[in-house]
């Protein structure tokens, strides 16, 4: 979090395993342990009497499942909601386009079982984000491109990341299972036009609802 939050800011150098063990009270292979999973997320670079630095931002695995997730633990910098919020609306009004031309009866009974599960649990719990989280996954299944389903992890932690952070902050929220039912409706009855359509006005309210919660 502290290298995300630009605590340490690239290039930085980073405490020793001791001090940092000391100051969290935590055992030094606890540490150790953590420093090796924020290296395989390109957030950082030991090496041998040059300590342990903050690597540029270029190097941040930033679409990792993980990171997304700590990001929106805290504040996350308007920019890279931004960012985010591109990727999306590149991405998953195509898929759902193409969800719509070739999803089977099995990709729209599991789409209806998690607008279920939303629709029962709501999306402040964690039954029903999973659910959303689940739904946007099933939809970049149904376009059987491989390299669009390798996005389901990330576009998907995206998604309940954002939501989480919706909860946590917003004061008032818009339901968004409505557009989660026309988008449903759209992909059953094979209308790519409108599928691609409720893609575009579900991202959009939900980059409104997180912007307004940055700015609350």
């Amino acid at each position: 979090m502290a290298i995300l939050t630009g605590r340490y800011l690239p290039g930085a150098v980073l405490p020793g395993e001791l001090e940092f063990a000391e100051s969290r009270n935590v055992s030094r292979s606890v540490v150790r342990e953590a420093l090796r999973t924020l290296a395989a997320k390109g957030l950082i670079d030991s090496r041998p009497k040059a300590g342990t630095r903050v690597r540029a931002r270029a190097d941040w695995n930033l679409l990792d499942p993980d990171l997304l997730a700590w990001m929106f633990e805290g504040e996350p910098p308007m920019g890279f909601v931004d960012s985010l919020f591109q990727l999306r609306m590149i991405v998953e009004p195509a898929a759902a386009e193409m969800a719509a031309r070739l999803r089977t009866t099995r990709h729209i009974a599991r789409l209806g079982h998690a607008l279920e599960v939303m629709e029962e649990e709501g999306l402040s719990s964690a039954e029903g984000q999973a659910a959303d989280q689940q739904f946007h996954n099933i939809i970049l299944e149904a376009t059987a491109n491989d390299l669009l389903i390798s996005l389901s992890g990330s576009i998907g932690a995206a998604v309940r990341s954002t939501t989480l952070f919706k909860h946590r902050k917003a004061k008032q929220l818009r339901d968004s299972i409505p557009l989660h039912r026309d988008l449903f409706s759209a992909i059953t009855d094979g209308d790519p036009v409108a599928a691609r359509a409720a893609t575009i006005t579900l991202i959009l309210q939900a980059q409104e609802d997180i912007e307004t919660s940055l700015q609350g």
